[in-house]
């Protein structure tokens, strides 16, 4: 690509559903109420496990991160989505969405360390049990947690700073609703190799590590439960199942995104691009709304502190 053919870019412009009006209206309202049902499940889920003495485990500690890490990707991408849904005004400025795509960055991969984490909590509950109190000490699982964070603030950082000092061309157009960052790589006017490598190792290391981790926990733990007899042991497993619903649904959405069949014979890009954006709709909306209700419906502790905490606001109430 020739210089002149090349500028200085300072906004971008969100395709999203712009032509679909109708569309557009329809979405507000869903993912508005959507954002209201994540707010308040995750923000009972974070009261309930700070208030609840029974749930001041690691298990909780983690679903406490995991919730809190919800409202904070929601609430740095859905208010300015839905604001775009309203306003014919599409365009971002190129510093806005370059903290959009690192905080969006960030927080997928501290999701994906932090269920590596719990998988690993689970494996050592079920597996160690006489050894759990050691292992998972608070000294172990509170720097595991904030290790999380850090790996996905680091990845995060190298990556934006990696596509912000690539070269665009006049086509600003972002065909998707925020500023993913595949979707702003293939804006870039010069090669961008380099950058998919870098994004390679950070899959492999973030995203395919965590999930061969938790893989292998769940063999394990499968193993260890099948020599279960007794009901107390097996009681052991519903947190289990909570977290491997959520490790399904949040990694075969990932998997799905990246490793779909992409026939350009058969399919035209249109399809393809507005596949691309409902699945990221799905993953940065319906799951975080997801996560306390499936870890509520499928938790005993979870449902038995909820009830305590409705209680005790009606006795106040009351009072």
């Amino acid at each position: 690509m020739e210089w002149e053919n090349q500028t200085i870019l300072v906004e971008f412009f969100l395709k999203g559903l712009s032509g679909y009006p109708r569309l557009e209206l329809l979405f507000f309202v869903l993912i508005l109420i959507m954002y209201v049902v994540i707010l308040l499940g995750n923000g009972t889920l974070i009261l309930i496990s700070i208030l609840d003495s029974h749930l001041h485990t690691p298990m909780y500690f983690f679903m406490g991160n995991l919730s809190f890490l919800d409202i904070c990707y929601t609430t740095t991408s859905i208010p300015s989505t839905l604001v775009s849904f309203l306003s014919e005004r599409k365009t971002i400025s190129f510093s806005s969405c370059a903290v959009r795509m690192f905080l969006g960055l960030a927080m997928g991969t501290t999701e994906c360390v932090l269920l590596g984490m719990m998988a690993f909590d689970r494996y050592v509950a079920i597996c160690n049990p006489l050894r759990y109190p050691v292992i998972m000490s608070k000294d172990s699982f509170v720097p595991m947690a904030a290790g999380s964070w850090i790996i996905g603030v680091i990845n995060s950082a190298v990556q934006t700073v990696f596509v912000v000092q690539l070269p665009f061309c006049r086509n600003n157009v972002i065909n998707h609703f925020s500023c993913e960052i595949l979707a702003v790589m293939k804006l870039a006017c010069a090669d961008i190799a380099g950058n998919e490598f870098i994004m390679l190792v950070a899959t492999t290391l973030f995203v395919l590590t965590p999930l061969l981790l938790i893989i292998i926990s769940y063999i394990l733990i499968i193993v260890s439960i099948l020599k279960i007899r007794s009901s107390e042991g097996r009681s052991k497993v519903s947190t289990c199942s909570a977290h491997l619903t959520m490790v399904i649904i949040f990694y075969g959405t990932i998997l799905f995104k990246y490793m779909k069949p992409k026939s350009k014979e058969t399919l035209n890009s249109d399809d393809l691009d507005a596949t691309d954006k409902l699945i990221s709709m799905f993953y940065g909306v319906i799951i975080p709304m997801m996560n306390p209700l499936i870890y509520s419906l499928r938790n005993k502790d979870v449902k038995e502190a909820v009830k305590h905490l409705l209680r005790r606001n009606v006795n106040v109430w009351e009072i």
